[in-house]
């Protein structure tokens, strides 16, 4: 039987001039939606280097050269900033953080496939591929996912590659939101959006850096001295654009901060931080920021992490996440967006702790219920592979 010849698909264009770029910008602002998506570098660099954008709408698939001489990305972003427009990306945290750096605003309306997927039952963090096979059947090519895309000229497969991901990514949305919609639940999507659409969610002050450490010392003078140094770290890695861990590890901040250390000689002997930097100007400023965290008055020490009394029921945890696995079962929601581990256990120790769990859409899937079953007012039992809620009293 003969088969009728695969037509051949207009390969996608490759913006590389302002005019070009307004060009497709006027097109695409009468699009209901455009999908997007960057590549870009951040392995030998603070800041991310960016490099290819790829965005499509109806009729378009573009790849656009970033850093092509002279190309001016205002009608871009001023595509970004329409409100007629939704702006469609996946796992759009990464991507977004470009556009703040750059803009300093975020695309909007948004819409993130990765959240949606959540909502719509396909898992915690369901990976693009994944998502793309389930709902187009569709195998994403992955030659070039580690293809250095600082390199020029683009290749012709490196083009096609990138707009492969916002091709497929069209119908992924169109699906999803279809499937969302007829579930009721694009609110719950738009929930997720709001957190996603504020500026801040991108940005860290280096004062705030430390909490990313995590560090359950009640020492209110370590957790000083800690602030300053991963402070510290921000700055110097933001001024030379290195990533922070190449610069110094967190391990290695950890001791420093522990040891205190009041001159270049202690500095040094900190295992891993370069001696370098510790008789360097660099490391002055270091030595200078242990000093005045070490002189600071007890009012302006950063607060111990709240123990909550009594550390929260192991029974109790494990309990309140065997009730989030059925309850997130029966909804087909992920649990990761329901309730995260710490949630639980401040579910578990506090009597209606300030958390996402309790709010919204989440609280009537599993806030009240988990309220419930740690008041004792319900209890779970087993019925053949599935739990359920029994009322007690």
């Amino acid at each position: 039987m003969n088969r009728p010849a695969k037509v051949a698909l207009p390969p996608p264009a490759l913006i590389e001039t302002t005019e070009a770029l307004v060009s497709l910008c006027d097109r695409l602002a009468t699009a209901e939606f455009v999908t997007v998506d960057t590549e870009f570098m951040r392995e030998r660099t603070y800041w991310p280097e960016l490099c290819v954008i790829q965005i499509a709408g109806p009729e378009d698939v573009a790849v656009i050269d970033a850093q092509a001489a002279g190309l001016d990305l205002a009608p871009l972003y001023a595509l970004f900033d329409n409100p007629a427009v939704t702006k469609v990306f996946h796992a759009a945290r990464q991507d977004i953080e470009i556009f703040v750096l750059r803009t300093g605003r975020v695309p909007t309306p948004l819409f993130d496939t990765q959240v949606a997927a959540m909502v719509a039952g396909f898992g915690d963090q369901v990976g693009y591929d994944a998502l793309v096979g389930a709902l187009t059947g569709a195998v994403i090519d992955k030659a070039f996912r580690f293809s250095d895309w600082s390199a020029r000229p683009l290749t012709a497969q490196q083009i096609a590659y990138a707009a492969a991901d916002v091709t497929h990514l069209r119908r992924v949305y169109t699906k999803l939101r279809a499937r969302l919609e007829r579930e009721g639940r694009l609110e719950w999507v738009a929930e997720e959006m709001a957190a996603l659409a504020d500026p801040a969610t991108y940005r860290t002050a280096p004062e705030d850096a430390w909490l990313r450490l995590r560090s359950r010392s009640g020492n209110r003078r370590f957790l000083a001295v800690l602030r300053a140094v991963a402070a510290w770290r921000e700055r110097e890695a933001q001024r030379i654009n290195i990533p922070r861990q190449r610069l110094v590890k967190d391990e290695t901040l950890l001791e420093i901060a522990a040891q205190a250390p009041a001159d270049a000689a202690g500095l040094a002997r900190a295992r891993g931080f370069p001696r370098s930097i510790a008789e360097g100007k660099a490391g002055a400023a270091l030595l200078a920021a242990i000093a005045e965290a070490k002189a600071l008055p007890d009012d302006a020490l950063p607060p111990a992490p709240e123990r909550n009394g009594m550390r929260p029921s192991p029974a109790l945890v494990a309990l309140l996440k065997v009730l989030l696995a059925a309850k997130c079962d029966e909804h087909h929601v992920a649990q990761r967006l329901v309730a995260s581990a710490d949630d639980i256990e401040r579910l578990a120790s506090e009597d209606e702790p300030d958390i996402p769990a309790l709010h919204g859409w989440r609280r009537r899937v599993f806030g009240e219920d988990a309220l419930a079953l740690k008041g004792g007012r319900v209890a779970l039992a087993a019925e053949g592979r599935r739990i359920r809620l029994v009322p007690l009293g």
